[in-house]
């Protein structure tokens, strides 16, 4: 018995001594195989179009490295940069007359009744609105404005006597508008001045003419002429271009530094629309609007300032990503723009939103968690 124990147990140690082996064995194949697959990936890698494709790989992979670390925006929630003279453009139904109800098929009981017009004119006010931009627009091609429902202009004003009702009138260069044109220019100024006899309660006008190419000097002409046809108390506001950028390289919708300056210094208020980019990246916008927002503020002073900034749609448009170009990620490049100065510059005023029409219950919530002050 002795005897076959020891004969067994010698047995098993060898082979356990025979199994160990196999296993080394096959460790080494294994990593001999792996050894070799290593060697031939990394001679393929060195070689094109392979080598191209690695170095690209890892290029794009250190981008979205540098990407998610950026944060060119700034949230600010206290409210530190709400001054409660802000602005929004609104609708034509508001001023507009009985034949544009029947041409766009719209119900005038939306907009001519007090039901409608109060509450709106509470929700303004509850959000810091100053200025409102009733859409009056576009002038016909000798230059005269479209024409206003003179009794709903009147109620209007009524409802809004704490606002700055500032019509907003132009239209697109070319088909409505044609400063170039002296004749043009005449009958434009003088259509514009007829409206503020015809309604002296109201703020002055706003001038939006789109495209607009830096360095039209028909332009700076018309505001001077305006600037005459207007009295002295009423504002000449200018819905005006953004700075040039690599990132949007359209100069019929960009104004450079001088061009900026002498709109500015024939203006009341500056409007600069920061929206209509095409960006896709919402931190690459966020990144141009504190651009265009400390650009603009230095360019205009000491005129006026209010942000022009989006809260609409438009998602199939090529010019408009409604999620990148939206009041979020806008107010965080204003944040991020202001942040620049030691104190926000005198001749800001604040923000401007495009447009009422567009707004619902989730985008007055973002005005109202990301930018405004409550007193």
């Amino acid at each position: 018995m002795l005897r076959e124990q020891c004969r067994w147990r010698g047995t098993a140690r060898n082979r356990g001594r025979i199994m160990q082996a196999t296993e080394s064995g096959r460790e080494t194949a294994g990593e001999q195989a792996s050894s070799r697959f290593l060697s031939t990936l990394w001679y393929k890698l060195q070689q094109p179009p392979w080598r191209t494709f690695a170095v690209a790989g890892v290029l794009f992979a250190l981008a979205g490295i540098v990407y998610l670390s950026w944060t060119p925006g700034e949230r600010v929630a206290d409210g530190r940069h709400d001054r409660r003279t802000n602005g929004i453009w609104l609708g034509h139904g508001w001023l507009g007359d009985d034949a544009w109800f029947a041409e766009n098929q719209r119900d005038p009981g939306t907009f001519r009744v007090p039901q409608t017009r109060r509450p709106l004119a509470h929700l303004l006010a509850s959000h810091g609105m100053k200025y409102v931009f009733p859409h009056l627009c576009p002038c016909a091609p000798d230059g005269t404005l479209p024409k206003e429902d003179a009794e709903q202009t009147e109620r209007f004003l009524d409802d809004f006597a704490d606002f700055s009702v500032v019509p907003w009138v132009g239209g697109v260069l070319g088909e409505h508008c044609f400063p170039e044109s002296p004749t043009w220019r005449q009958g434009f100024a003088a259509s514009v001045g007829q409206l503020v006899e015809r309604h002296p309660r109201l703020a002055g006008v706003q001038v939006n003419i789109e495209p607009l190419p830096s360095g039209n000097s028909g332009f700076l002409l018309l505001l001077e002429e305006l600037r005459t046809a207007l009295p002295e108390d009423k504002i000449l506001a200018v819905a005006a271009y953004p700075p040039p950028t690599r990132w949007h390289p359209f100069v019929e919708v960009h104004w450079d530094e001088s061009y900026y300056r002498a709109v500015a210094q024939r203006a009341d208020l500056m409007v600069p629309m920061l929206y209509d980019t095409a960006i896709r990246w919402p931190k690459l916008y966020e990144s141009v609007v504190a651009d265009w927002t400390s650009e603009t503020l230095r360019w205009s002073d000491p005129t006026p300032v209010l942000l022009g900034l989006p809260a609409y749609a438009d998602a199939e448009t090529g010019y408009h990503d409604p999620d990148t170009e939206n009041l979020h990620h806008a107010l965080r490049g204003v944040h991020a723009g202001l942040k620049r100065f030691a104190r926000p510059p005198g001749n800001y005023q604040g923000i401007a939103v495009y447009c009422n029409w567009e707004m619902d219950d989730g985008k007055w919530d973002t005005l109202r968690q990301e930018f405004e002050r409550f007193p």
